[in-house]
């Protein structure tokens, strides 16, 4: 298997498809430089990719979850025909730096989102610029998301957020159950500009921040800005490409407005 890792999460069919797949390629003796094959649900490729950052693998997912839309279908008897005719999408994350209330600076990246979240029974109480620009003055909700186009189909989409074009070079920010105002709705930004959200009342209304799955609380401020120094190369079935999924995503939420 010159060139080719394979890893998987720890349940029974997701091992098991790893023992399939490693035979099917001793078979065939197939090669491929820099790649890493990914047998999990979302979550693990999110963790698998954050792990490989700094090395320029190329990574093809198999989905042994539940959605898998970061992954692709699993079929043994196509396997290396797919995998051969693979197409690549390269993506870049965003790049989230928060500051608490000890002062401390701490970052991470996410390649879905960032979210802001209340942490107690009280509402957050949120400014959000855009560089210079106010997009809102104060935002009093259970949240906000900021979600890249990769991701905007995940939480994004679950708060009504836009879902977003892959080349698009955009970025969906989008409130979660907003009170005021109420009617305040997802707005669509530039991706090359940073986003910067502030915590009004910190000692009152504390929040956390997650980037992906990973979780700083009791926040005063944060920024948000896609990292292009950063690439991943996903690889994706030909006739399953990450951009058919977002379109047939975008198709079922117009339908489901009707």
């Amino acid at each position: 298997m010159s060139g080719i890792k394979i890893i998987s999460d720890r349940n029974k069919k997701s091992l098991k498809i790893k023992s399939l797949i490693k035979k099917k390629i001793d078979k065939h003796n197939f090669k491929k430089e820099n790649l890493l094959i990914v047998i999990g649900g979302d979550g693990f490729m999110l963790q698998t990719l954050k792990k490989y950052k700094n090395l320029r693998k190329k990574f093809y997912g198999i989905n042994s979850g539940n959605y898998g839309f970061l992954m692709n279908k699993f079929s043994l008897k196509d396997f290396v025909k797919n995998l051969s005719k693979a197409k690549i999408v390269t993506i870049s994350p965003l790049e989230m730096v928060i500051k608490n209330m000890k002062k401390q600076i701490k970052s991470s990246i996410a390649i879905n989102e960032v979210s802001v979240l209340r942490q107690s029974r009280q509402a957050a109480s949120l400014s959000i610029r855009q560089g210079s620009k106010q997009i809102i003055k104060k935002l009093v909700s259970d949240g906000v998301l900021v979600s890249t186009p990769a991701g905007s189909t995940a939480y994004n989409l679950s708060v009504y957020g836009p879902i977003l074009s892959l080349n698009s070079k955009k970025l969906a920010i989008a409130p979660i159950s907003p009170f005021r105002p109420r009617r305040w709705k997802a707005k669509i930004v530039t991706d090359n500009i940073k986003i910067n959200i502030k915590n009004l009342n910190p000692k009152k209304r504390p929040i956390s921040a997650v980037a992906d799955n990973i979780e700083f609380r009791n926040i005063t401020s944060l920024s948000v800005k896609i990292n292009k120094k950063i690439k991943f190369d996903l690889l994706y079935d030909s006739n399953r490409s990450l951009q058919k999924k977002i379109k047939l995503e975008q198709i079922k939420k117009e339908i489901n407005y009707f």
